[in-house]
């Protein structure tokens, strides 16, 4: 028998995450629309500075109460089905906010993207995790954050040269263009045998591996996975295992790590940054040169992941993220404090830029993408789609929280103070990681659970 074919593969999971790309564009809606919204260029809505607030927070609100409702329907319904109901959510928020004649139906038009984006952000990644062969699955498992930097650089970009009506338009395309390419992608092979479908699965596996492909040892390690988690009684029964909870803990340590680095924090103050630089881009320019950087460090991760291990990627994420937070805190305390003139500032003006590039590399290559590739593939059948909806409910929550509390923590300590924080969280992830995550680089389902301690 031949090689398994990685092509149809890889046009699988980009296919998905189309979607994920439509999650990037709901989150950067308003990065370089600030101004136009609070001049009341949307629909003549104007809008003060507490009503961009929730404009920007109910986004994340909606991504949180989707979360669980949809780990429970991919397990009933399958991946590739419950992926498509995504649309409809995408529709109506986009719809609501392009043809909105007041800000509560902005409001509305924010809250369902959110729906439709925290529901991607638990079926996908499963569901790339499941196509993929195990020497290919971290790249593949990359490709959901690298889609969503790409949403966000897009609509950076047409922020800056498109009108409102016509940038609206550009992002209400995006998740019609994934459905109508989705559509046409196998179901998962893993929901096919869990359902008793093994036509369903050969044909799944013929679609994305070749016919001239020996897939049985595949179907028969799943069927075995599978066989085992059906011997216990419930969920419950299944969380006693000790690879269970260590996976789990595992997880939600990466979704907290991902949020509480600061990456929220430094975004917001990217622009700024480059203004005390002494940089002569404008801010909307400064903005689109960062995600430039992001989808390029991204891309690398991807290219990287399953040569390098995820564990590595995460240790060096951590630590030059540290880098580049600890230096920004320091340059805003010798400015804040007066501790440097004018003319030193701008004399060590690259610092703050060259920190801020290190901390979005940085990100991009490990802790950006890992966490949600870490949730596809640490997790077994029988509680994957219950805890992958956890992890990315606590990821919505803690962005919400951090979004929320940011600006009120710089006003009130310092922004200073505030990125020494996310310093400190930084390196206490180096420790964890060094001590508590196991290299699943090139492992099956079963030699992870195995690894994690087995039960």
């Amino acid at each position: 028998m031949g090689e398994a074919k990685r092509l149809p593969q890889f046009f699988a999971a980009i296919s998905v995450c189309i979607g994920a790309f439509s999650l990037g564009t709901v989150i950067a809606w308003t990065a370089n629309i600030t101004d136009e919204l609070k001049a009341g260029k949307l629909n003549d809505i104007i809008m003060d500075n507490t009503q961009l607030g929730w404009v920007g927070s109910l986004m994340p609100l909606g991504a949180v109460i989707a979360c669980f409702p949809v780990g429970f329907l991919q397990d009933t319904i399958g991946r590739k089905k419950t992926a498509l109901l995504t649309v409809i959510p995408y529709l109506l928020g986009w719809c609501l906010i392009t043809f909105a004649s007041n800000v509560e139906m902005v409001y509305a038009g924010r809250f369902l993207s959110g729906v439709g984006g925290g529901s991607f952000c638990v079926v996908a990644p499963v569901y790339n995790s499941e196509i993929a062969e195990v020497e290919i699955r971290g790249m593949i498992g990359t490709f959901f954050q690298l889609f969503i930097t790409v949403g966000i650089l897009y609509v950076q970009v047409l922020g800056y040269i498109f009108s409102m009506f016509w940038y609206n338009i550009a992002c209400l395309i995006i998740p019609i263009i994934f459905g109508v390419l989705f559509v046409f992608q196998p179901e998962s092979p893993v929901t096919d045998i869990k359902k008793g479908n093994d036509a369903g699965a050969e044909k799944s596996f013929n679609r994305l591996r070749g016919t001239e492909y020996d897939h049985s040892g595949e179907v028969n390690a799943i069927k075995k996975a599978i066989e085992e988690e059906r011997n216990r009684k419930n969920f419950f029964e299944a969380m006693k295992a000790k690879s269970a909870k260590r996976a789990t803990l595992i997880c939600l340590m990466l979704m907290f790590y991902q949020q509480l680095s600061g990456i929220n924090a430094v975004m917001f103050y990217a622009s700024i940054i480059f203004i005390d630089a002494g940089s002569t881009l404008e801010d909307k320019l400064c903005t689109i040169s960062i995600g430039i950087v992001q989808v390029f460090a991204t891309v690398v991760s991807a290219l990287v992941v399953d040569r390098f291990g995820r564990k590595i990627l995460l240790i060096i994420s951590a630590f030059f993220m540290g880098v580049g937070t600890f230096f920004l805190g320091l340059f805003f305390s010798l400015k804040n404090h007066k501790v440097l003139d004018r003319d030193s500032l701008e004399t060590i003006g690259w610092l703050p830029v060259l920190s801020l590039n290190i901390f979005i590399i940085a990100f991009s290559l490990g802790f950006g993408p890992i966490p949600w590739l870490a949730s596809g593939e640490m997790f077994t059948e029988d509680i994957k789609g219950k805890l992958s909806a956890t992890a990315a409910t606590f990821n919505w929550l803690l962005a919400f929280g951090v979004t929320k509390l940011y600006p009120t923590c710089a006003e009130n300590l310092g922004n200073d103070i505030t990125f020494y924080f996310f310093t400190a969280i930084l390196v206490s992830a180096v420790f964890f990681i060094l001590a508590g995550i196991p290299e699943t680089k090139g492992k099956t389902e079963a030699e992870i659970k195995e690894m994690l301690g087995g039960g």
